[in-house]
């Protein structure tokens, strides 16, 4: 094993939520108080910040993305790439739930209550919008938050490590289409040019900058990396509820008119994530995997990448859109139903463990 995956998976077996990620759905809360509030008090700044843009891609949205996104990829060693053989039935597993399963129930999730049982009660012009950034959520899997996530269920950091940078090579290659894919299906309107932009600007560039950035971090010592990386990520999480400040100061007059909106979007994100978990968690039983692989296995299939999706729903349908809502709508129960998920998988321990015969 490489020096570099060494350093990645100690770090990741010994991490632990901090205050902000415990309470992330409180601070969540509040930037949705304090952006509605500033952007009925002083709309004018928040409309100017809203037309700073090159190629559809907002500036200043486009920094805190990437203040948000490169802490989160500085933490996976691509080295761990060789460690997919020693899992390769867990890895098969979360890789078919991640890319053959998740961005599809989603898409038909979302058809089946945006566009049917809550139609009624959602604003008609927006029903797309709000399918599109529910695809987006789901397109994405998650990257830094997996690594709390696996550590709370007493994981295997190494096949944590090695899914997750995984992951983040097939979504270089993969989110684009799928998401073309299923917007095209649901009759949404494409804009492949900000689409294939969004990937650039928001995977490509961010990947290769923080594995420079790790490298060069790395070649100072474990513990000058480890020192960085705290306050790097401390910096991400503050460019979060930034973003999300803005978002809200956009979105505010539309959930003051309409505020069952929030709750009618978490309800299919709700099913979804409970549904891929457990698809993941029982498909790993029947192939015959340790418990340590079929945790993690099971909360990297339902997570999702949020704020890649919040970037490319604002690149592709602005401030105002359903979508970027939809996104945000992700971050605000993201923890809950991770904690939720990790109280599962922890408590069935002894079920998982009275085997199924595995599949040869």
């Amino acid at each position: 094993m490489s020096v570099h995956c060494e350093v990645s998976a100690k770090h990741e077996a010994g991490e632990a939520m901090n205050v902000f990620e415990r309470w992330l759905s409180v601070w969540v809360l509040l930037c949705i108080l304090i952006g509605i509030g500033l952007g009925q008090w002083l709309p004018a700044p928040f409309q100017w910040l809203g037309q700073l843009e090159i190629a559809h891609v907002n500036l200043p949205v486009g920094v805190l993305i990437w203040v948000m996104i490169i802490p989160m990829l500085i933490k996976i060693d691509f080295g761990a790439l060789h460690q997919v053989k020693s899992h390769w039935k867990g890895i098969g597993v979360t890789v078919f739930i991640n890319w053959a399963v998740k961005p599809f129930s989603m898409a038909l999730l979302a058809w089946l209550f945006i566009r049917v049982l809550f139609a009624e009660w959602l604003p008609a012009a927006q029903l797309d919008s709000y399918v599109a950034g529910l695809i987006l959520l789901a397109a994405a899997p998650c990257t830094a938050m997996v690594f709390v996530w696996s550590r709370l269920t007493n994981g295997d950091p190494y096949f944590t490590l090695s899914q997750v940078a995984l992951n983040d090579i097939i979504m270089i290659f993969a989110f684009a289409p799928i998401v073309g894919l299923l917007l095209g299906l649901s009759s949404i309107i494409v804009p492949w040019a900000t689409l294939i932009l969004s990937v650039v600007l928001y995977i490509v560039i961010p990947v290769l900058l923080a594995q420079w950035w790790r490298h060069w971090l790395l070649a100072k010592g474990e513990a000058q990396f480890n020192t960085t990386l705290n306050k790097l990520v401390r910096a991400s999480m503050l460019a979060l509820l930034a973003t999300l400040v803005l978002l809200f100061a956009f979105q505010g007059q539309a959930i003051l008119e309409q505020p069952r909106v929030i709750f009618l979007l978490a309800v299919p994100i709700f099913i979804q994530v409970l549904l891929n978990a457990s698809l993941a968690y029982w498909l790993n039983r029947v192939v015959g995997e340790q418990h340590a692989i079929a945790a993690p296995s099971a909360l990297i299939g339902a997570s999702n990448f949020f704020e890649l999706a919040v970037a490319a729903a604002i690149s592709l349908f602005g401030f105002a859109s359903g979508a970027a809502l939809a996104t945000v709508v992700g971050v605000l129960i993201e923890v809950p139903m991770m904690l939720l998920v990790v109280r599962i998988v922890n408590r069935t321990r002894g079920w998982y463990e009275q085997r199924l015969p595995a599949l040869n």
